[in-house]
């Protein structure tokens, strides 16, 4: 199993995590940073997201 996270001080707010997460998971909030919306743990562990995160904001680990 996965669980994806989000560094909301790393994040630059370009959307590019969560147009890539096939689970959806992803979301730019108000703030205009990326956060986690539904469970993390239904993170697929593709690593999409960390692929296209230029910041090192996003992260998947195995657990």
């Amino acid at each position: 199993m996965f669980m994806v996270s989000v560094d909301s001080d790393a994040c630059s707010g370009c959307g590019e995590c969560a147009a890539a997460c096939p689970a959806g998971l992803l979301k730019i909030n108000g703030q205009g940073k990326c956060e986690v919306q539904g469970e993390p743990t239904e993170c697929l562990g593709c690593q999409s997201c960390t692929s296209v995160c230029t910041t090192g904001a996003v992260s998947v680990a195995e657990y």
